[in-house]
């Protein structure tokens, strides 16, 4: 968008690093952190004002929150309607309803909403109470792969070794990832045939090591926290399946990554991550324990020969971050002309 002038409003944390790629002034609020609350308050409160106080034409907020109420065009990228989907424990459902508020709110009075799939923009309309003609989607973009030279030296310091068949997953630790029914499924396995399961992300100590534990997996399940760039490349390129056990996604960005590389990919059967995977993909019940570890053997003992290898690539290629970035270019030029079209007419 050349034509264009761009600002950013950004919190302290992380300024360096849009900073460093962002074509425009960047703008600091210094009383925002990383921390979420912070943060969304930041979105929230901040943006109508400073948008308002330097002349700008339209608001782009791509997270999920913006503010809460009408004043200069807004579009707001809302990646999944999750907090609504999957309720979590007492604690999750007492933070989601005061999120899941603010992201009804920013959406129901944003001009345009922006998602990630037809999938998420049918929860969106279901749950937020946005109407489909004010919903455009454009899918997220497949990373191109980066083979490392050595991959399994690249892993080694993560505890992998080669010997076995290798299952990975990535995520973060949120219930709808499902990670203990993942973990369910691999009990289910006879140990002489379970893979050793990875599953990369979060914080350590891992959440789920109690679930490890209580499942007698240490031999068969690594949890390295999170992961370096070079380690996740050599990840895809050790690993035999890929296993997404997710109950909800805006998405699914790791199965057309996993494609994307020629691997072999198996996904809890819902709408959303058959709209990624599509019939490249091999679907089971993962909220079943006995029915998922079934499909995981199944999937394990019939590895991808090269016809499906090369229909997995062509899949995921049509995922592309040089298409998200002009259909979202072609959105914020729409938003912003209806605009001055809308002004027009009103002077």
């Amino acid at each position: 968008m050349p034509e264009a002038t761009f600002a950013a409003v950004v919190g302290r944390d992380g300024a360096d690093r849009v900073r460093a790629f962002f074509p425009g002034r960047v703008r600091v609020l210094r009383g925002v952190g990383g921390d979420p609350a912070s943060w969304a308050i930041g979105a929230v409160c901040a943006a109508n004002a400073i948008a308002r106080n330097s002349g700008a034409d339209l608001i782009w907020a791509p997270a999920n929150f913006g503010p809460i109420f009408r004043g200069v065009r807004r579009i707001v990228t809302v990646h999944d309607a999750i907090y609504d989907e999957v309720p979590g424990g007492l604690v999750d459902r007492a933070v989601r309803r005061g999120t899941s508020f603010l992201m009804r709110r920013s959406a129901q009075t944003a001009d345009r909403v922006l998602t990630v799939s037809h999938s998420a923009a049918e929860s969106i309309r279901h749950h937020l109470g946005v109407a489909v003609d004010r919903i455009d989607v454009v899918p997220n973009g497949s990373a191109d792969p980066r083979p490392v030279s050595d991959p399994w030296d690249a892993v080694s310091s993560l505890g992998v070794a080669s010997g076995r068949p290798i299952a990975l997953s990535i995520g973060n630790r949120m219930p709808h990832k499902n990670f203990e029914g993942l973990l369910a499924a691999i009990a289910t396995i006879d140990p002489a045939r379970r893979p050793l399961t990875i599953i990369a992300g979060s914080r350590l100590p891992d959440p789920l090591a109690s679930t490890v534990e209580r499942h007698a997996l240490h031999a068969d399940v690594l949890l390295p926290g999170w992961v370096d760039d070079d380690q996740l490349e050599a990840l895809y390129q050790v690993a035999d399946l890929y296993v997404c056990p997710s109950l909800a996604e805006g998405f699914g960005l790791p199965i057309a990554d996993a494609l994307r590389r020629g691997l072999r990919v198996l996904a809890h059967d819902i709408p959303v991550l058959r709209e990624i995977g599509g019939t490249v993909t091999h679907y089971s019940d993962a909220t079943s324990p006995h029915r998922f570890g079934e499909a995981i053997v199944t999937a394990l003992s019939t590895p991808p020969d090269d016809v499906a290898r090369t229909a997995g690539i062509a899949w995921a290629d049509r995922f592309s971050w040089d298409a998200a970035a002009r259909a979202t270019a072609a959105a914020l030029r729409a938003a912003a002309g209806s605009g001055a079209q809308r002004e027009t007419r009103d002077g």
